[in-house]
């Protein structure tokens, strides 16, 4: 029972709560079947009449039924690093299932008014986010947005026209000829930019770049569909000539099918964090924040989790993994993995405790395991973010992170930034500084895409440490392609991944001329031919619908 010293605090901190929250205040009553809330029921009844405290039946829900529960017991342990079998551990009941309001109307059928006060507060509760329009920071201080992308874009792109595509001693009309089909992509890209309400997002990102690139962090070059945009290239946020490599800015934005602009960005892996705190100070702690992300369990993830706690050895649970198929781009069902292997069913037979592992590691599979960060998002607010969406504490990072998940981010009006850590920066960066060491400066901009060693090498496999052309796989693909230009490399990256690499064999029969290229029709031949009529590229999809469908 409860002693009379804590019933007269109880109710001192009632009247206090009651005074900082009139008619907020509920008394809140449980029956979990749990031994302490018998004994503390009738005191809280007593004091809530007393202090004129409305009552409210409230039931505990941690899962769907009772058949989840002992599931639900095994994720306790997976995320106390518990035993099933240990007693002093956090545990619930059967009872803290979802219960219908006809089991709640039952359980509480002598305190009926603790039932109705319930729908009193789901009404004063009734909350929804609402969907907003992009919400970006102001990025210039009462100047136009506009009138700065136009003249940023403008004069930067007269420099990457004077320093790479421009030849020495080209006159003034040769000059203009040259320049002729960058200007016009420009300002056509500029009234897209600008109408659809975007340059603000491009002004954000060439500045943090900007900031980067002056204080020798190094930038990745741009990839994905942002390299297509010639501003993007104009403003140093890219350093890929669009028109060079045959790049669609319709890509990456087109007004005919409205959606925000993503660049990825690669910033060299040590010293990402520099440009994320640049981003902090300029626009403000509060309305900076990283992206949560919800890591779920996949089949072979709950096996182990389950068979931990389980006690079970980790041989057997080891060997029953290795027989579920691991296909991370197409992840296989647990339930689809017994079904379509006879082992694992000749297990959960024959094996004590694999039944039990296999049933509720089913349970499990998909459910939320834990919370984390986003690998690189960042979005930026014009206001304290917690004006537009709840926020979380990661207690691994200083900086605050969304409760909201990039969708539900994005429908509240937030734009995600990348800035991506890539380890490959980082190395190129060191090579430099050890050869400098040795009295050379080598500027990797300007390494030419046409070393005729640099191929030799790559065709002989040495690729260890090359980005994208490490993995085994890859090695094998490069003795076998024997790529002698950029235009290979390119292809070779774009086809080594699931989907396209049913089309290797055709690309490097046709390459190495043992059999003809095949075109699905004769417009279509220009589009294709560099690719020896395999398409691999979204540009050439995209192509293929302007010359045979008469798309814009």
């Amino acid at each position: 029972m409860i002693e009379a010293g804590q019933t007269e605090h109880a109710e001192q901190l009632l009247q206090r709560l009651s005074a900082m929250f009139p008619d907020r205040l509920y008394a809140e009553l449980q029956r979990h079947g749990l031994g302490r809330e018998q004994r503390i029921e009738g005191v809280l009844v007593d004091l809530a009449h007393k202090n004129g405290i409305p009552l409210v039946a409230t039931n505990e829900t941690y899962f769907a039924d009772a058949m989840m529960f002992e599931a639900h017991d095994a994720l306790l342990c997976v995320a106390g690093g518990n035993y099933v079998t240990e007693g002093d551990r956090r545990q619930l009941t059967p009872e803290h299932r979802f219960k219908s309001a006809d089991e709640m109307a039952m359980l509480f059928k002598d305190l009926p008014e603790a039932i109705k006060n319930t729908l009193v507060i789901a009404q004063r509760c009734a909350f929804m986010s609402p969907t907003r329009d992009p919400i970006l920071p102001a990025f210039t201080s009462g100047a136009d947005e506009a009138d700065a992308l136009r003249v940023q874009s403008r004069d930067g792109l007269e420099i990457r026209l004077e320093r790479s595509v421009y030849s020495e001693g080209m006159d003034e009309a040769r000059r203009a000829e040259v320049a002729g089909p960058y200007v016009e992509k420009l300002e056509f890209e500029l009234g897209v930019i600008i109408e659809m309400g975007f340059a603000g997002y491009f002004l954000i990102v060439a500045d943090f770049i900007r900031w980067a690139k002056e204080r020798g962090i190094p930038v990745g070059p741009g990839r994905g569909s942002g390299a297509g945009s010639v501003v993007a290239w104009a403003l140093t946020i890219t350093d890929l000539d669009p028109l060079r490599f045959g790049l669609i800015f319709e890509r990456f934005l087109n007004p005919e099918r409205v959606s925000m602009p993503d660049f990825d960005i690669d910033f060299c892996q040590d010293r990402r964090d520099e440009v994320i705190e640049y981003v902090q100070n300029k626009y403000g702690h509060d309305r900076v924040a990283q992206i949560i992300t919800f890591g779920t369990l996949q089949a072979r993830a709950a096996l182990r989790d389950v068979g931990r706690v389980l006690q079970l050895p980790y041989g057997l649970v080891d060997r029953i993994c290795k027989m579920v198929p691991n296909n991370p781009a197409n992840p296989v069902k647990l339930a689809d993995a017994i079904n379509n292997e006879p082992r694992l069913q000749h297990l959960r037979i024959s094996e004590d405790g694999v039944d039990k592992l296999l049933d509720i590691s089913m349970k499990l599979e998909g459910l939320y395991r834990h919370a984390s960060t986003h690998a690189a998002g960042v979005v930026i607010g014009d206001r304290p973010l917690e004006e537009l969406i709840p926020l979380y504490r990661d207690p691994r990072s200083d900086m605050p992170v969304t409760q909201f998940s990039m969708k539900y981010a994005e429908m509240s009006g937030l734009v995600k930034f990348d800035f991506l850590g890539l380890k490959t920066l980082t190395v190129i960066d060191r090579a430099q500084k050890l050869i400098a060491l040795k009295g050379e400066e080598i500027d990797v901009s300007t390494i030419p895409l046409d070393d005729p060693l640099s191929y030799e090498m790559l065709q002989r496999a040495e690729s260890i440490g090359v980005f994208q052309f490490e993995s085994s796989g890859m090695r094998d693909l490069l003795r076998e392609a024997i790529p002698n230009n950029i235009e290979d490399l390119i292809a070779l990256v774009a086809l080594y991944r699931p989907g396209p690499m049913e089309n290797i064999p055709k690309y490097i029969a046709c390459k190495h001329g043992r059999e003809e290229p095949e075109h699905l029709h004769e417009t279509i031949e220009p589009v294709v031919r560099d690719t020896y009529g395999v398409i691999i590229y979204q540009e050439q999809v995209m192509q293929i619908a302007q010359v045979f469908a008469g798309y814009t």
